[in-house]
């Protein structure tokens, strides 16, 4: 049952938010994320067993049922999400923003589509929810985003709709290797996709991967992505750029490595490369950025295709690491664009050549941004710091001479990191008081926020265990 409220209960409150407006739909929002949160923590204490299972009749003529799961993974994605979800009702707290009832109406149903994404145990019910997390931010950005947001939304549009119809079109296909009442199930995807000759996984491996793709994004299907973020509003940014990238890397996992292992060992080398590519080619582009948003967006590329690149070295270590930095990214991401969207709101830009002198100013604010970017490029005894040597060590596992060199090269993305990261926070935090400084600290909602985010980054830098037990038992079915 909890499977299904995880999804119901965003579901419902986003439907309702609708006819509601003012203090009220903000007032829904905050519960129903808080409820949301609170079921998936209870979902994680569960993960794996009989009650973490559903599965009920839905269009038996199209051999498809209701069916979801909560294994580790999943259960480690929808906690992830209510986090985040809860941290952003919270930080927007005291912001008004234009018809209320709508605007959170459609952030609770992203994030139900969100939570059927990590959930579903079927194909079709897969793509449905795939589709359903899509439509509310096309919503959300295209109304409440900035001046470019029509053409930016139309870009983002035009490229997650197309590669969800080639991914569908390669489920269809599956399906119809299996048929019967239960053939969009995971379990007869997995073994109609493994049974077919290696030269129909390779074409249906394209089909597929490009959503995937896509939604992470790597290069060279990226280009949708830096616009979208700077024209996005930041709740809106957070979604994508913390939670719907995540849905790209979970398709790879769960409908992808399983699915198609001899298309997965075809292209594997390839997919790496262009990932390598992506880590270098967004690290350098991140540095000479002035517009702090983009900045972040060209980051998260970076951060995604080292996760991309180990995912296909057959490791399970590196398989681990890539769950356990899927939390952790999303967790860290949410938190530099909280501190992004209070530096913008109260300098009134996101140009980082007029920051400056937020250390004096606005002390508190300095620090939080200060160990969030300490866990964004991996420091030790911090959150970002376990699943990046994770994913490193998997690399390097790997029996292939080119994974050590895929290695040794997407360190340079480390180093890269470091630089552009470092630098924002000497630009913004420090550096040259300007005439317009931030002379307000972190309001009661902000501090709250920000407090839940650090105090993550710092239990999961020091003790990791948790995580890593939550995500262990599902390791060995996504080795390829």
């Amino acid at each position: 049952m909890i499977l299904v409220l995880l999804i119901l209960i965003p579901l419902l409150t986003g439907i309702l938010s609708f006819s509601i407006n003012g203090n009220g739909a903000k007032n829904l929002a905050l519960l129903s994320t808080l409820a949301t949160l609170v079921l998936s923590v209870c979902l994680s204490c569960t993960a794996g067993t009989e009650s973490s299972y559903f599965n009920v009749p839905w269009i038996p003529n199209l051999g498809t049922s209701f069916s979801l799961i909560g294994d580790g993974m999943s259960s480690m994605l929808c906690l992830m999400t209510g986090i985040v979800m809860l941290v952003v009702m919270i930080v927007n707290r005291n912001k008004e923003v234009e018809k209320p009832g709508s605007f959170y109406g459609l952030m609770l149903l992203a994030q139900a589509g969100l939570m059927g994404v990590f959930l579903a145990y079927d194909a079709l019910v897969f793509y449905v929810f795939w589709e359903l997390a899509l439509i509310p931010v096309y919503f959300l950005c295209s109304q409440w985003g900035g001046e470019k947001r029509i053409p930016a939304t139309f870009k983002f549009f035009v490229y997650t709709f197309v590669g969800s119809l080639m991914m569908l079109a390669g489920l269809i296909y599956l399906s119809t290797q299996t048929p019967g009442i239960n053939s969009y199930s995971w379990p007869s995807i997995a073994h109609a996709g493994a049974s077919l000759a290696p030269a129909q996984q390779v074409w249906l491996f394209c089909l597929i991967f490009v959503a995937f793709a896509i939604k992470m994004p790597i290069f060279p299907f990226h280009t949708w992505q830096p616009d979208t973020y700077e024209q996005s509003p930041t709740p809106v940014t957070i979604i994508l750029s913390a939670l719907m990238v995540k849905m790209g890397m979970f398709g790879v996992l769960r409908w992808l490595f399983p699915v198609l292992p001899a298309g997965v060992a075809y292209w594997g080398n390839t997919v790496v490369v262009l990932s390598i590519i992506g880590i270098i080619y967004a690290s350098l582009i991140a540095i000479v950025q002035t517009d702090i948003k983009r900045l972040l967006a060209y980051s998260s590329i970076a951060h995604m295709g080292l996760m991309c690149a180990a995912a296909f070295s057959p490791s399970n270590t590196g398989i681990h690491g890539i769950m356990v930095q899927m939390f952790n990214h999303g967790i860290n991401i949410t938190g530099m664009w909280v501190i992004v969207s209070m530096i913008e709101n109260r300098w009134g830009t996101r140009d980082m050549t007029k920051m400056g002198g937020m250390a004096t100013s606005a002390p508190q604010m300095a620090i939080a941004l200060l160990i969030i970017s300490f866990a964004s490029i991996g420091l030790p005894l911090t959150n970002g710091f376990v699943g990046e040597f994770m994913l490193f060590t998997g690399l390097f596992q790997s029996a292939s001479i080119y994974h050590i060199g895929f290695m040794v090269v997407a360190a340079l993305g480390v180093i890269l990191g470091a630089v552009y990261t470092l630098n924002m926070v000497q630009k913004v935090a420090y550096g040259n008081t300007r005439e317009q400084v931030i002379n307000k600290d972190l309001a009661v909602n902000e501090y709250i926020g920000l407090a839940i985010i650090i105090a993550i980054i710092i239990f999961l830098g020091v003790y990791p265990k948790p995580l890593l037990d939550l995500t262990a038992g599902v390791v060995n079915t996504l080795v390829h």
